[in-house]
């Protein structure tokens, strides 16, 4: 097996874990930008019904947000695992070469679920919400 083989390998692979961890960043930037605009142009309005509609409608796009963000982590994970197999077993195997199939290594890998509620989840999307829900119990 040519080392040049291997590297090209894992540089496809990098690139793909390079564009996970980009997404999960940016969705992370359009979340915190979407409840900053959405509360500032109700600002004025910030104790009428109107503003609780409005973080009640927040909420949503909170859990999909989380939910998309877990998505992306997972398969960054995956895409992780097929790393580390190419590196360790490559140079005596072609089995797979040049294969982005990440489904074999999600049995390693936290489900979405878990990552969701994975201690660098949980703090940044349950703590929106949650902030979310009170500035809602307070409006009340």
């Amino acid at each position: 097996m040519d080392t040049e083989v291997l590297h090209k390998e894992i540089d496809l692979i990098q690139g793909v874990i390079n564009r996970m961890a980009s997404n999960s960043f940016v969705l992370k930037g359009w979340l915190i930008s979407l409840i900053a605009v959405v509360l500032a142009l109700s600002k004025d309005s910030l104790f009428s019904c109107n503003t609780i509609f409005v973080c009640s409608i927040l909420c949503f796009p909170i859990l999909v947000f989380w939910y998309l963000d877990a998505f992306y982590l997972h398969k960054e994970k995956c895409f992780r695992a097929l790393y580390e197999w190419v590196i360790k077993n490559r140079m005596s195997t072609n089995e797979n070469i040049y294969s982005l199939d990440y489904r074999p290594y999600q049995k390693q890998v936290n489900s979405q679920f878990r990552i969701m509620f994975s201690k660098t989840h949980l703090p940044f999307y349950g703590l929106s919400f949650i902030l979310l829900i009170i500035l809602i119990l307070i409006i009340k």
